[in-house]
């Protein structure tokens, strides 16, 4: 029982790792999956899942959704954002699934081209943070009695550098030691 705790403290320090300072300085961008497995659906909680993300220059959001049901524009001010005034888009979305790259800083305003949808929450506003920015983003720890996971989002995927391996590793062979001297106990 003791095992299975201490395992779940270990798992813990191992995922919150790219928290802890162990990412490498010039961080790759991130991929964000708009909605998670849901894609942009009305029943996506747009909003809840834009909340628990930074967006930063370099970043990429891909929109996943039925190209025959649904349609996305980007808007040029929060008032058409709020309002969900389709009538003037900066751009239209229709591929059903879509990649647009966050190339500055500022403010990016999305919405269902169906006034009805975004009336009902299908919108996203991303505020594009600059490249350098502290990383405020930090995972969910969720665990069991069995196992340990993280909730993130969809990060492409990046080979730490090798400074970062080692210090990592460094890190888990002195865990390891200390597991090893307290189960020895």
């Amino acid at each position: 029982m003791a095992d299975v705790t201490i395992l779940k403290m270990v798992m813990a320090l191992v995922l919150m790792a790219p928290g802890l300072g162990l990412k490498p300085a010039g961080a790759q961008p991130h991929h964000h999956v708009v909605g998670d497995d849901r894609g942009w659906d009305p029943s996506s909680d747009i909003a809840t899942w834009s909340s628990r993300r930074s967006f930063r220059v370099g970043d990429k959001i891909w929109f996943a959704y039925s190209a025959e049901q649904e349609s996305i524009v980007e808007l040029k001010s929060k008032d058409e954002y709020e309002s969900c005034d389709v009538s003037n888009p900066i751009r239209m979305y229709s591929d059903g699934l879509d990649s647009i790259d966050l190339v500055e800083e500022g403010f990016r305003y999305f919405v269902s081209s169906k006034a009805e949808s975004c009336k009902k929450g299908l919108k996203l506003h991303v505020e594009v943070m600059p490249l350098g920015s502290p990383d405020t983003e930090m995972p969910e720890v969720v665990a069991s009695e069995y196992s340990v996971s993280t909730v993130a989002d969809a990060d492409a995927p990046t080979t730490p550098s090798g400074s970062v391996q080692l210090y990592g590793s460094f890190v888990l062979f002195f865990i390891g030691l200390w597991l090893c001297t307290c189960m020895a106990i």
